[in-house]
């Protein structure tokens, strides 16, 4: 083998030497900086990314703020709006029950005055029933006609006693 030729030692280690020369300059000057570049750029993209996205979540945090806020407003305004609706519903219904009761009451009185009236009608009807019932049993009993004075006054006397 002629890696292995004592003549050929010499030789082969001047090609290593030049070859790794080369290679490391290849790499010192060309690769290794582009490979920084591409490195550094690319941590520059992230820190950019980062930076984007704390600056969103700032944005984002200060809208949900604003929404939670808008919210709470938007709530206590329905609250107020219910609120007034309930007292001006509360109000109308007492408005309107003390109309109905007011309509009742003028009802009550119309009712009892007609009933006073029928009663008075009644008793003026029972009145005269018993002034005729009155006088022809006393003309019957004495076989003489009764004054009607009399007997008004007597009937009146009667009625009043028993109310």
């Amino acid at each position: 083998m002629p890696q292995l030729d004592v003549n050929t030692y010499l030789p082969q280690v001047v090609w290593l030497v030049i070859t790794f020369t080369a290679l490391f300059l290849v790499m010192w000057r060309i690769a290794v900086p582009r490979i920084a570049d591409v490195l550094e750029a690319r941590q520059k993209r992230i820190a950019d990314n980062l930076a984007k996205a704390e600056a969103s979540k700032k944005e984002a945090e200060a809208a949900l703020a604003a929404y939670e806020q808008a919210l709470a407003e938007a709530r206590a305004e329905a609250h107020a709006l219910v609120s007034e609706a309930a007292g001006k519903v509360a109000t109308e219904a007492a408005e309107r029950e003390a109309r109905q009761a007011e309509q009742l009451q003028r009802r009550i009185a119309d009712a009892e005055a007609a009933i006073g009236r029928v009663v008075d009608a009644a008793v003026a009807n029972v009145r005269a029933a018993v002034l005729e019932v009155a006088a022809a049993a006393v003309e019957r009993l004495t076989d003489e006609a009764p004054a009607k004075a009399g007997i008004a006054q007597a009937v009146d006397r009667a009625l009043k006693a028993k109310g």
